[in-house]
């Protein structure tokens, strides 16, 4: 896995727990509690943005274009 290196401004008290976080060894280094916060952030925004667009659909619509795909589908299946 390829990593960069990025420069970071962060409040003082924040990394003051994040220090003692490391210090006691419930994460390995500042780098991996910083890679872990942030996919868990990024993960939860795209779940956010997965939600809102479920939220668009017409329930009622979808499931008429899912039962009429299903009944012209089943019109083509072959017999056994």
């Amino acid at each position: 896995m390829h990593v960069d290196k990025i420069t970071i401004s962060i409040d003082s008290g924040l990394l003051r727990r994040i220090d003692r976080l490391v210090k006691e060894r419930v994460y390995p280094s500042r780098s991996r509690m910083f890679q872990d916060a942030i996919s868990e952030k990024i993960e939860r925004v795209d779940e956010n943005r997965l939600a809102r667009e479920l939220a668009k659909l017409d329930v009622d619509e979808e499931q008429s274009i899912a039962d009429e795909g299903l009944a012209t589908e089943a019109i083509e299946w072959e017999r056994y």
